[in-house]
């Protein structure tokens, strides 16, 4: 996105641009390896009656990308609000678009303001990112990380090691938390190179001081895999499915196989 498409987003942010379809979000925890307990709460963007994310990421177009970023946002805060989240010690973590960002001050507007309408903490809050598409103003995401966690969130960037989020992002800023994409995740019980590269980049978060998130977890296998190789926090169907509306608890049957 150029500097005057992200201009163009702002002028829709401060005209009040609303999202011509209904959202609600999902909810899959995401808890520590060392005892099960849950560090926080992914929001998943689904229908209002429930259609998976697919069905609504399919309505989203250049037209309505920004309102739907920031309508995400904000029915993420109230809905977790409304579950009583921080009343269980947990943080929310929710997904946002770094392209439709001109500038964090202005686009976290809305975030801030929805926080204090549900007296949801600030400090409960995680913001993710993952582009499918190429980053082209790398410093312009730098600033956006840089900003988020001026006001106390903490920041990761989701499926690393996918598509364009990988080592060369990294090395130009650093998030609070790395999410490893699935694929990595994905049989590594039986899969000697991909235990080696989880391996390696563990060694490099603990150096960078990176809390690791593995996401996508299937099986027993993996998950057990994934202690043994020193990952500090779990997420996938084998803990708990994504629950609509709801908070769903993770299985400590599955947690313990």
């Amino acid at each position: 996105m150029t500097k005057q498409e992200r201009i163009g987003r702002c002028e829709g942010c401060r005209n009040g641009e609303s999202l011509p379809f209904g959202i609600a979000m999902a909810f899959q925890p995401i808890v520590r390896a060392t005892d099960g307990s849950i560090f926080a709460y992914e929001a998943l963007v689904r229908g209002e009656q429930g259609q998976g994310a697919g069905a609504v990421l399919a309505q989203v177009n250049d037209a309505n990308r920004y309102a739907f970023d920031q309508a995400c946002r904000r029915t993420a805060i109230s809905s977790a609000a409304s579950l009583g989240l921080a009343d269980l010690g947990a943080r929310l973590s929710i997904n946002f678009m770094p392209n439709a960002v001109y500038k964090a001050e202005a686009c976290i507007r809305l975030t801030l303001d929805t926080a204090r309408e549900t007296g949801f903490p600030l400090s409960s809050i995680i913001f993710e990112f993952t582009e499918n598409e190429m980053i082209r103003d790398t410093g312009h995401v730098k600033d956006i990380v840089r900003a988020y966690q001026s006001y106390g969130f903490l920041t990761a960037i989701d499926d690393f090691g996918a598509g364009y989020a990988g080592l060369g992002l990294l090395a130009n800023f650093q998030t609070d938390i790395v999410k490893l994409d699935m694929d990595l995740i994905r049989n590594i019980d039986a899969d000697r190179a991909r235990r080696a590269i989880v391996r390696g980049i563990v060694v490099m978060a603990k150096d960078l001081g990176i809390t690791l998130v593995a996401e996508g977890i299937e099986t027993a296998g993996e998950h057990a895999a994934l202690c043994d190789l020193g990952i500090e926090h779990l997420q996938g169907y084998v803990i708990a499915r994504p629950g609509f509306m709801s908070l769903p608890v993770p299985s400590p049957v599955r947690l313990a196989a």
